[in-house]
């Protein structure tokens, strides 16, 4: 399946001399075959590579030239990585590089594509998968300081959304529904209410189907860690449905999972709505360097998640046509 997130990147070949040199120093061989990969938004290179001795790897590197955050994204996966060790859930990191300008990664190149999560299997091996990946979670890192390794706070996320409501009071052109902007200091408080949550785990924080990849056996593996988030236990099994938001399969897959199941209905549609007017008001505020394609895929998923809350709301509700 085609991934949903698709970024403009440079290659492999456009990387600096020194980290390509890198490259080759980790795996011992002359790279002889490169493969550049498509999804996911950052604008640095996602390549798969051949070496003369047969040795494949997955390197993924950045540079501040290219855009001034994501290097961050890429120490955060590569700390998380170095935490977790090797598992067949996620892809293992072989080594990592940082000149303090451009950052690289070495990674297993696992073998498979992006999956299909409009069919039932593998939606069903998406969620079990996710569920196992938080307990090896919580089983590898019992104890996650998001201070310490640079990982994002879901509290902090939530109170920046809540935040967001005070931009759409300021700002007309925010593509929100009329039924977000007549409750606003309802959304606000309750959005700003998700920070109360225990933030106990760490949660990949990034599930869409660009960001997995299934073996040819139907096994799913997690990778692009640079979002990685100390949260609730709840959180990852919620992102997990998200292919589907705007399906009111979403609404039944909920109760199947026991995190979900105690967070409780008004959560899931009070996160909906926090995560889709954050993502709606960045579409008019955020600077997107060599990011041409994330302001519109802001406004989708934005349109995505408040349609869903639109109908768990049954308001009959939905954004204007895009």
């Amino acid at each position: 399946m085609s991934p949903r997130a698709v970024g403009v990147r440079a290659g492999f070949a456009e990387m600096p001399a020194a980290l390509r040199a890198w490259v080759v120093e980790v795996l011992g061989s002359p790279i002889v075959e490169t493969r550049e990969m498509t999804g996911g938004m950052s604008p640095g290179c996602a390549t798969r590579v051949r070496c003369a001795d047969g040795r494949r790897a997955f390197v993924k590197a950045v540079g501040t030239p290219l855009n001034p955050d994501t290097p961050t994204m890429f120490r955060r996966e590569a700390a998380v990585l170095g935490l977790l060790g090797q598992h067949p859930l996620w892809a293992a990191l072989q080594a990592s590089y940082d000149d303090d300008e451009w950052v690289g990664l070495v990674l297993e190149d696992v073998e498979g594509a992006h999956p299909d999560l409009a069919e039932e299997a593998t939606i069903g091996a998406l969620l079990a998968a996710t569920d196992s990946l938080g307990a090896v979670l919580a089983e590898r890192v019992p104890s996650p300081d998001a201070a310490a390794h640079g990982f994002n706070d879901f509290r902090v996320a939530a109170t920046n959304w809540a935040a967001s409501f005070d931009d759409v009071r300021r700002l007309d052109e925010v593509p929100v529904p009329d039924w977000v902007r007549d409750d606003l200091d309802g959304w606000q408080a309750k959005v700003a209410g998700l920070a109360a949550y225990d933030v106990e785990c760490l949660q990949h924080w990034d599930i869409r189907n660009d960001n997995l990849v299934q073996r040819p056996d139907g096994s799913i593996v997690f990778v692009d860690w640079g979002q990685a988030m100390v949260g609730p236990v709840w959180l990852d099994p919620l992102l997990a449905r998200l292919e589907r938001a705007e399906d009111p399969w979403f609404d039944g897959s909920l109760a199947s999972s026991s995190a979900l199941a105690a967070a409780g209905d008004d959560t899931v549609t009070t996160w909906l709505v926090g995560f889709g007017t954050m993502l709606a008001v960045r579409t008019v505020t955020a600077a997107d360097i060599n990011l041409p394609t994330l302001a519109a895929f802001r406004r989708s998923e934005s349109t995505r998640m408040l349609t869903a809350a639109a109908r768990r709301l049954d308001l009959g509700a939905h954004l204007p046509e895009q």
